[in-house]
């Protein structure tokens, strides 16, 4: 009867050793998980700052009176006179008409 304790007793502890080391892996694993996340929430919001700072940026360069001074200064390009202009209207039976 004592030897069937002590065999039920070694089975218990190992039984709680295992489960002893599973929670503590699994607390460990919890914690580097944690830590990754914690990384890539920093990275994702480097990128939402560099985003906005791209946005900006490109409304910058894209403003329609820097368009028009590099098209005027690098390109030599002018608006067309009146006498250039042509206004072409569509009828709705589908004829064109050209208007000077």
């Amino acid at each position: 009867m004592l030897l069937r304790g002590n065999i039920l007793n070694s089975i218990l502890l190992l039984v709680l050793l295992a489960c002893a080391l599973s929670v503590v892996t699994s607390q460990h694993k919890a914690r580097k998980l944690l830590i990754e996340l914690q990384s890539e929430k920093d990275v994702a919001q480097q990128l939402e700052v560099e985003w906005g700072q791209l946005q900006l940026e490109q409304s910058t360069w894209a403003t329609p009176s820097r368009i028009g001074k590099i098209a005027e200064q690098k390109l030599q390009m002018q608006l067309p006179g009146v006498e250039q202009i042509t206004l072409i209207r569509v009828e709705p039976n589908g004829q064109t008409k050209h208007q000077p």
